[in-house]
């Protein structure tokens, strides 16, 4: 069961968004966005940190390992951000990309971690396994990352991003197949908007 919050305008500060974050300078706006609509991560210890080459991926959350041992509030989590943007035939630099697209992709992360947020280290190594080893937990994983997001009033930026992917003419077709086949679409995420508004309007 989601949490769902009533929250149409953020209006966290600065300084309460960036506590306990390491953020790189040149995707502060669009982090601090996205991590304005997650009110309950403003004391979760967070690294947003660029790779030059993310497997299969242009972003990924995952916990820092050594943290896992202690307490949960102790917990490091790293979203990895590929630095380059790679298209059929040239990249651009992921910053560069439209700020509702980043911030639907950081929002989408940010999911992944209210996921781990409630899991347990056992639950935490079965996660990881499970990604590993099975496609429907893949699907799975990222559909509770999207709904997250679309609860936290991030839909119309999780649709943007999903549309900006598939819809995008130099993208390679062998990732835009992979984001269709595992993750939800941007018909299912205005479903899910739909339902959600739906259920805010019961007396």
């Amino acid at each position: 069961m989601f949490q769902v919050f009533d929250q149409q305008s953020p209006s966290q500060s600065s300084t309460a968004l960036c506590k306990n974050k390491q953020i790189p300078k040149v995707m502060e706006k669009s982090v601090l966005k996205a991590l304005s609509f997650y009110p309950e991560l403003e004391d979760v210890h967070i690294r947003f940190v660029f790779k030059q080459n993310i497997r299969r991926s242009v972003m990924q959350a995952q916990p820092v390992p050594f943290s896992l041992l202690g307490k949960r509030k102790n917990r490091v989590y790293e979203i990895q951000i590929s630095s380059l943007f790679k298209l059929t035939h040239s990249a651009l630099p992921i910053h560069q990309l439209p700020d509702s697209v980043l911030i639907g992709w950081i929002g989408h992360e940010l999911g992944h971690i209210m996921d781990y947020e409630q899991r347990s280290l056992i639950g935490i190594i079965r996660f990881g396994l499970g990604y590993v080893l099975s496609k429907k937990f893949i699907q799975h994983a990222e559909k509770t990352a999207d709904t997250f997001a679309v609860n936290h009033q991030l839909g119309d930026y999780i649709i943007e991003t999903k549309r900006f992917i598939l819809d995008h003419a130099d993208i390679p077709q062998a990732y835009k197949d992979r984001i269709a086949r595992l993750y939800l679409s941007p018909d299912d995420i205005v479903e899910q908007v739909r339902e959600l508004e739906e259920t805010r309007s019961l007396p």
